[in-house]
């Protein structure tokens, strides 16, 4: 029996999935295995991106324990960013990373 929480998370993941699906194009799923010991991310098929979704109550929270775990996923999927989807109250999704994760996507934006 799945915990309310984790019932939580799994919508969660499953709206975060649709709404990149829809805006990028791009084979987006959910990456299955929660708690396993090399865990890579919650999301599969994001280019070169490890990602971390989060729905808390507290969305700070949420970021600060995003941002922890993603150095290590990233080390472990072998992806150059890595990215946390935060959402909040009444539904909206904000995407979160450090100072460094946003310089390194830019300059391969632009260079």
């Amino acid at each position: 029996m799945t915990s309310p929480a984790q019932a939580k998370g799994d919508r969660a993941e499953r709206e975060i999935v649709s709404l990149l699906r829809s805006l990028s194009g791009w084979p987006i799923e959910r990456r299955y295995g929660a708690g396993r010991s090399q865990d890579s991310g919650d999301l599969v098929g994001l280019p070169s991106c490890c990602a971390q979704v989060k729905d808390y109550r507290d969305p700070l929270r949420a970021q600060r324990d995003a941002l922890l775990v993603l150095p290590t996923q990233q080390l472990v999927s072998g992806c150059d960013y890595g990215v946390a989807f935060i959402r909040h109250r009444g539904g909206r999704w904000v995407a979160v990373m450090t100072p460094e994760q946003f310089v390194t996507l830019l300059r391969e934006a632009t260079g």
